[in-house]
C-alpha cells in the first residue's frame, strides 16, 4: 500500500511539472490557456489513467470475470474531453484564427499526463522536451523564415473619383505586394465604390507602407488592411 501511495504521488507531481513547463511558455507569450491550465490538464489526465492502473486494487472484491483492463478506453475518453477544452481556446478574430498552437499544446499535455499515469517516464520526458523545443525553437525559426503574409484589403472611393482595377493593382504592386481575388461593391445608393481583395507579401512592413500610401491618397474615402492566417 505504501508503495502504491508513493507511485501515485510521484506520477501526479511529475505530471504537474511537465504540464507546468509547457504552460510557462504559453503564459510567457500571453496566451489565455497558460501555466495553470496546462498543469491541471496534465495532472487530471494522469489521475484518470491511474484509475485503470490500480483498478485491480480498487475492485479487489469484484469477480475477476467482471473486470476488463483496457487503459486505452480511458485515454480515448480523456482526449475527447480535451477536444472541447482545446476548441475553447481557439479564437476567430475577423479573418484571423488564433489559439491553434495552444490547443495543440493542451492536447499534447494531456497525452503526456496519460503516459506518466501509465508509468512511461522516458516517453513523458522526451515528449515534454520535444514540446518545449517546438514551442520555443520553432517560434524563432518561423520569425527568420521567409514566408508569405496574408491580409484582406478593402478600399472605398467616391463613384466619380475612383481608381480602376488596373490602377489599384499597380499601386499595390509598387509596395511588393501581390493582390488577388478582387471583388467589387457599389454602396450608399451608388455613391461609393468598394474594392475587396486578398493581398500577400513576404514582409508585414510592406502592408504598413501600403497603408501610409492610402492615407495620403485623396481619392481614398476609407480603407482597411486586416492580417489573416490564410
Amino acid at each position: 500500500m505504501e508503495n502504491e501511495v508513493l507511485i501515485i504521488i510521484f506520477r501526479l507531481l511529475f505530471a504537474g511539472l511537465a504540464g507546468a513547463l509547457i504552460g510557462l511558455e504559453r503564459t510567457y507569450h500571453g496566451r489565455p490557456a497558460g501555466f495553470r491550465t496546462h498543469t491541471l490538464v496534465c495532472m487530471s489526465s494522469s489521475l484518470l489513467i491511474l484509475i485503470t492502473v490500480f483498478q485491480w486494487e480498487l475492485l479487489s472484491d469484484a469477480p475477476l470475470d467482471t473486470i476488463r483492463v483496457d487503459p486505452t478506453r480511458m485515454a480515448q475518453g480523456i482526449m475527447t474531453g480535451i477536444g472541447f477544452l482545446g476548441a475553447g481556446v481557439i479564437l476567430k478574430e475577423s479573418f484571423t484564427v488564433r489559439g491553434l498552437t495552444t490547443a495543440a499544446s493542451i492536447w499534447l499535455t494531456a497525452s503526456i499526463g496519460i503516459v506518466i499515469g501509465m508509468g512511461l517516464y522516458f516517453a513523458a520526458i522526451l515528449a515534454t522536451l520535444l514540446a518545449l523545443a517546438i514551442l520555443i525553437v520553432f517560434r524563432k525559426l518561423e520569425r527568420r523564415m521567409s514566408t508569405l503574409r496574408y491580409a484582406r484589403l478593402c478600399v472605398r472611393f467616391g463613384r466619380h473619383n475612383h481608381m480602376n482595377e488596373k490602377q489599384m493593382r499597380q499601386l499595390i504592386n509598387e509596395h511588393d505586394i501581390v493582390p488577388s481575388k478582387f471583388s467589387y461593391k457599389l454602396e450608399n445608393e451608388g455613391k461609393i465604390i468598394e474594392y475587396h481583395m486578398t493581398i500577400h507579401s513576404t514582409d508585414n512592413e510592406n502592408f504598413r507602407r501600403l497603408a501610409e500610401k492610402l492615407i495620403g491618397t485623396e481619392q481614398v474615402v476609407e480603407f482597411s488592411v486586416i492580417p489573416t492566417a490564410d
